[in-house]
């Protein structure tokens, strides 16, 4: 805002009125600008405080949400390798047991697809009305074909019915004609697809095809078991996906007739050793950041600086409910507290300092390592006790039904406040210049106003001055 204030001297007064009315106004704004200036120096770092605890945390959830994965586990006291990942791969559960274990795969589990006989006039020749039935397994799967279907049609309404039964349909040209092909993502002996109902659409899956010709139809590849041994011992599954035909792991099966491979399991030292410096890392960066929101430093002059959070309860309870479930006892029956694990609070830092010499003592003299999994992962686990203590920071508290007992996350309710307080000081800062243009205009009008009455009068003074002189000086002469 442009002052309106001029500088220089009064004409009239000869006084430095500019000056006057700025040190007036000045005293004036003085006292609220201040306030002002400090309630906005300290919103903007509280915005930037809790603008910093809240990445601080999601960064933590994703760190805890990595560790707790099931599809790919972290805490596992054993691993599982495969000598040959291209032909097998293989998971280890906390179940498995140390050991070498020879698969040899012969067949892979096959799913059922079936073509129908060949349509001359492509994917929009005409098909008959009708009720079209997909049989597979034992179940039936009905569909509707209207007078005015075509091959097109019929394929997708089949992909729009039953994809999410497992079955798909396409559409294939050879030189014959375009046929309909239904295939299932769903494998093993007895789930061969028949299509019946519409004579054009026929097909039998128990049967392969056989030499395709015009009007053949039938199976292109039979629904199979998989075929394979573990250390010698005949077996059969109808997927390829292997859970616990070996205690405690969890193989699939990719590529048939490679020869036997190895599976090694083994117990998973370093693993589990990576994954515990993981959480570790993953608390103290939580721990030191609270720590650098809330304590006050001291600049070069030795005058204590406070900082962002400096005050504020909210990161130390933060702080505490992170902290809270790691002295709580776990469920394992030998494994309950992470100091068994040499995982220990830190009483200077309030970090945790992990001694990876009684972590190796857990495993291999204590044989802990089964429990880890369990005590970071199991039902109520370390880590999920962890997610559910910050959740009303981050989420909040739901009661499942969107409705009013809803309470919003903290951090979003202070990030709220804070943004109303910034608003607000941006008003009260527009009413005080406002309030300040009008003073010094109505000043700087007082002070005009005077320094035109002084020059008046100064000049009235002067014409009577010069009338006195006159008269003295005619009454020498005469």
């Amino acid at each position: 805002m442009a002052s309106p204030i001029l500088p220089g001297l009064g004409l009239g007064s000869g006084l430095d009125t500019g000056a006057i009315v700025k040190a007036l106004v000045d005293s004036d704004k003085a006292a609220k600008q201040g306030q002002i200036d400090r309630a906005t120096k300290t919103n903007t770092a509280n915005i930037s405080g809790i603008g910093t605890l809240r990445s601080l945390l999601a960064t933590f959830q994703s760190a805890l949400k990595g560790l707790g994965s099931t599809t790919t586990p972290q805490f596992t006291g054993v691993a599982a390798t495969s000598a040959n990942t291209s032909a097998l791969t293989v998971t280890a559960g906390n179940s498995a047991v140390s050991g070498t274990y020879s698969i040899d795969v012969d067949t892979l589990a096959t799913s059922s697809k079936v073509a129908t006989a060949a349509f001359a006039g492509g994917t929009s020749s005409a098909v008959e009305a009708g009720t079209l039935t997909i049989s597979q397994g034992g179940t039936n799967y009905a569909l509707e074909i209207p007078a005015d279907a075509t091959l097109q049609s019929v394929r997708d309404a089949i992909n729009s019915k039953y994809s999410s039964s497992g079955l798909t349909a396409n559409i294939v040209t050879d030189s014959f004609g375009s046929r309909l092909v239904v295939g299932s993502t769903k494998t093993g002996a007895g789930n061969d697809i028949s299509l019946s109902g519409i004579a054009s659409l026929a097909a039998d899956g128990s049967t392969l095809m056989g030499t395709p010709s015009a009007t053949s139809s039938g199976s292109i590849s039979l629904a199979k078991d998989a075929v394979f041994t573990v250390d010698g011992l005949s077996m059969t599954s109808p997927t390829n996906k292997l859970d616990n035909v070996i205690s405690g792991l969890s193989m699939t099966l990719l590529v048939e007739k490679t020869g036997p491979t190895t599976v090694t399991v083994a117990p998973n030292a370093d693993g589990l050793k990576a994954s515990i410096q993981k959480f570790v890392d993953a608390y103290n960066a939580i721990a030191k950041a609270v720590t650098s929101l809330t304590k006050p430093t001291t600049d070069a002059e030795g005058n204590s600086v406070p900082a962002a959070l400096t005050g504020d309860s909210l990161p130390r309870s933060i702080l505490a409910a992170i902290r809270g479930p790691l002295s709580q006892t776990g469920a394992g029956d030998k494994l309950t507290v992470l100091s068994q694990l040499g995982i220990t609070t830190n009483q200077s830092t309030g970090a945790l300092d992990f001694d990876s010499t009684k972590f190796s003592a857990a495993l291999n003299e204590k044989q802990l390592g089964g429990e880890i999994q369990t005590l970071f992962v199991g039902e109520n686990g370390l880590l999920e006790r962890m997610e559910n203590a910050i959740k009303p920071y981050t989420e909040g508290i739901k009661n499942g039904e969107g409705t009013a007992d809803d309470v919003e996350a903290i951090l979003t309710t202070r990030s709220k406040n804070l943004d109303r307080v910034k608003a607000k000081l941006v008003e009260d800062q527009l009413a005080l210049d406002r309030r300040i243009e009008t003073l010094t205009a109505v000043l700087t009008k007082k002070y005009n106003d005077m320094d035109t009455l002084v020059g008046r009068l100064k000049a009235t003074a002067s014409n009577i001055t010069s009338m006195f002189e006159a008269m003295t000086a005619q009454q020498r002469n005469s």
